[in-house]
């Protein structure tokens, strides 16, 4: 079952410039996770913003859990989306506990509800003895698996993940890869990754799409040339 397609999808910053997105079609299933790499400029970030709904595309359609979210004639806020994102920066609450960051977004769901959600994402997580604490006393790993249990806390059809190690170390990174791939599967998430960083995705991702003159999907280390789209 496919839970996200996508159909020439185009997308320029005005009418007078040159498109960075031209055309894009892309699909995937339920649980896969997707790696997006490419230089500078080559709109991998921009593609999270358009499947989120921050960003208007030109032309083209994007359908979520069998739900068309925007077309010539149709556009479904980012809040009616079922899209969770994680951004660079994690953009925690940072006067609000550990618990009160994942229950943030929960506020539809009985008491009861809520709090049995949040029991399932600290042991997701691995912080079932952090949930009083506050951001800043917590590791960058922790703030990462705190921004993705936040994330997940609704059970969106998709999570987007923007860049997710560009605020830690190396050697963090090796731990980190690992816990996050780890959490994914274990959710059964469907998840689209950004990232600069071939490791991040070989490491993580199911395949990898590769922005830039030509866009590439690879899978198992193999260019599927029958999905190549000009970008």
């Amino acid at each position: 079952m496919n839970i996200v397609e996508i159909q020439n999808l185009t997308f320029s910053f005005s009418k007078k410039a040159a498109p960075i997105m031209n055309g894009f079609s892309f699909s995937m299933e339920k649980g896969e996770i997707v790696g997006i790499l490419g230089s500078s400029g080559s709109g991998k970030s921009t593609l999270l913003r358009l499947i989120a709904g921050l960003e208007m595309p030109t032309s083209g359609n994007i359908t979520i859990a069998d739900t068309i979210v925007v077309n010539e004639k149709l556009f479904i806020q980012p809040e009616n989306r079922g899209v969770g994102m994680v951004f660079q920066d994690y953009a925690l609450f940072p006067h609000m506990s550990v618990k009160d960051n994942i229950l943030f977004g929960l506020s539809r769901l009985s008491r009861k509800e809520r709090q049995l959600r949040l029991i399932e994402m600290l042991e997701l997580v691995q912080l079932k003895d952090f949930e009083n604490r506050f951001p800043h006393e917590l590791s960058g790993g922790q703030q990462q698996r705190v921004a993705l249990a936040r994330a997940l806390a609704p059970k969106p059809n998709v999570l987007l993940l923007d860049e997710p190690f560009s605020n830690l170390d190396s050697d963090l990174k090796e731990c980190i890869r690992e816990d996050l791939r780890r959490i994914l599967k274990t959710a059964d998430m469907t998840c689209i990754m950004v990232s600069h960083d071939q490791k991040d995705v070989e490491s993580i991702c199911d395949r990898s799409i590769i922005f830039g003159k030509k866009t590439q999907s690879v899978k198992n280390n193999q260019v599927d040339e029958k999905v190549l789209q000009t970008c």
